[in-house]
């Protein structure tokens, strides 16, 4: 199992309609799953072989190994 594997970001809604995207991994960046969450629901998504990256839109609370980032504050 590849260390990437071992990541994990927990993502919870702060607004109705907020988007989490994966992105994938290799030469092409394309975006290839896509959900959509209800405020306060949790998404708990972990990296693989083919996700690369997570875009999220919308007013939400991420967590990741590094740190809280809270989408709509400016730093």
């Amino acid at each position: 199992m590849e260390q990437n594997q071992n990541d994990y970001i927990v993502v919870k809604a702060k607004e109705q309609g907020v988007q989490v995207i994966g992105l994938t991994r290799g030469q092409d960046t394309r975006f290839h799953h896509m959900e959509k969450l209800d405020k306060n629901e949790v998404l708990i998504a972990q990296f693989t072989d083919h996700t690369s990256a997570v875009k999220v839109r919308g007013k939400a609370v991420i967590m990741t190994k590094h740190g809280v980032i809270h989408t709509d504050k400016d730093e």
